[in-house]
């Protein structure tokens, strides 16, 4: 039904698409505001009689500040939540492969993810989850997402973070992890970081690779094969809305957050016209990893076109 130019939902929705759109919302405000609300709690919280948590809270952050650097502390328990399977179908997420590398236990792989996104669901759903076909199909991999390490220093959130298997970017903890003698370690990493998220446009795949060298570099070291995997549908699911005067601002969070603060528009709960959440549309996640065009252990596919 539209009315006012507003397009409202349909009243009688199945429960269980109800749930995936909670999904949905929930998982992008975690990230987005997530953040600033664990510091709002710590800083309320400083003024209550119980301030000695946030103090405790405080000392375990320090004490774990170099978790993240190290493997960081995946919870199985965590990456099977039920979240995540309602989030995966809502879009739906989907993963297929261009038959190619053959998936090796005994050798630890960087896979090289793009688009970035406004805030990226295709990888994290479809390879990192506990819900996906990539687990069912190798399960002898452990999959940890490379994320910016500002994301640790954030109260409470940096918990959901880890516990999701997120680890640092930076050199020395994809060093760390890609350096495991035993194999069997899959790490993915958006090359694009922030400077990508600038591109996200409906339809529009521009991915930021020039002088991004330093990735290429840390697999050569270790050993460790590249492989390309692109997430069509990723940016379709929020539009950026661009303000004049307001990328000067990004740049200043993007040089010393280490992130890129967007106005973005998505839907509603009970409409599709606007809000913070991401629009139902498909991803699909393509890999360049596959025992053979016979034999392609998840799925194959002859063409994509950006």
């Amino acid at each position: 039904m539209k009315l006012v130019g507003i397009e409202f939902a349909p009243l009688c929705v199945p429960m269980h698409r109800r749930y995936e759109v909670l999904a949905g919302a929930g998982a992008f405000l975690s990230f987005a505001i997530g953040g600033f609300l664990g510091l709002f709690i710590c800083l309320y919280l400083l003024f209550t009689p119980l301030w000695f948590l946030v103090l405790l809270y405080l000392a375990w952050m320090y004490l774990d500040r170099h978790t993240c650097e190290n493997g960081g502390r995946t919870s199985l328990w965590v990456l099977n939540w039920r979240w995540w399977y309602h989030l995966k179908n809502y879009f739906p997420v989907d993963l297929d492969c261009v038959p190619g590398l053959a998936l090796n236990a005994k050798l630890n792989y960087l896979f090289c993810c793009f688009p970035h996104g406004v805030l990226p669901v295709g990888p994290f759903n479809a390879l990192a989850s506990g819900c996906n076909k990539f687990h069912q199909s190798y399960p002898e991999f452990i999959v940890k997402t490379a994320v910016v390490p500002q994301l640790f220093l954030q109260p409470f959130l940096r918990e959901l973070a880890l516990g999701m298997g997120m680890i640092s970017c930076s050199a020395n903890s994809l060093n760390y992890e890609l350096s495991r003698p035993e194999g069997g370690h899959i790490v993915t990493l958006m090359p694009g970081g922030a400077m990508e998220v600038y591109n996200v446009q409906p339809g529009k795949y521009k991915f930021v690779v020039k002088n991004r060298k330093g990735f290429v570099k840390v697999a050569l070291r270790n050993g460790s094969p590249l492989v390309p995997v692109i997430s069509f549908g990723e940016i379709d699911v929020l539009d950026q809305i661009e303000i004049s005067g307001l990328r000067k601002y990004q740049e200043f969070f993007r040089k010393y957050l280490g992130f890129v603060p967007v106005i973005f528009n998505g839907r509603g709960f009970f409409q599709y016209s606007f809000d913070v959440i991401p629009r139902r549309k498909p991803i699909t996640t393509v890999g360049y990893f596959g025992e053979s065009e016979d034999e392609p252990g998840i799925g194959t596919t002859e063409k994509y076109d950006a």
